[in-house]
């Protein structure tokens, strides 16, 4: 299940970041972690911080369920 909600979030994070046609290091710079750090997040290889899921939830304007893949109201 980890696995299952991982992936999701870093698809969600991935096409977020795509529709506003940002970069992975804009997004890295933003969160204040490497490029490589925020690509792990993208490629659902960690677990994301609850302080980071709040700040990435306000960024895009969406809520936290949604970033989870546990909602499909944005």
């Amino acid at each position: 299940m980890q696995n299952n909600l991982l992936a999701e979030f870093g698809r969600r994070l991935r096409e977020l970041r795509q529709e506003r046609n940002g970069t992975q290091k804009s997004m890295a710079a933003y969160l204040g972690c490497t490029v490589s750090n925020y690509q792990k997040m993208e490629y659902g290889q960690v677990n994301v911080p609850a302080l980071t899921l709040i700040a990435l939830s306000e960024y895009f304007h969406v809520s936290i369920d949604y970033l989870l893949g546990r909602s499909e109201l944005r």
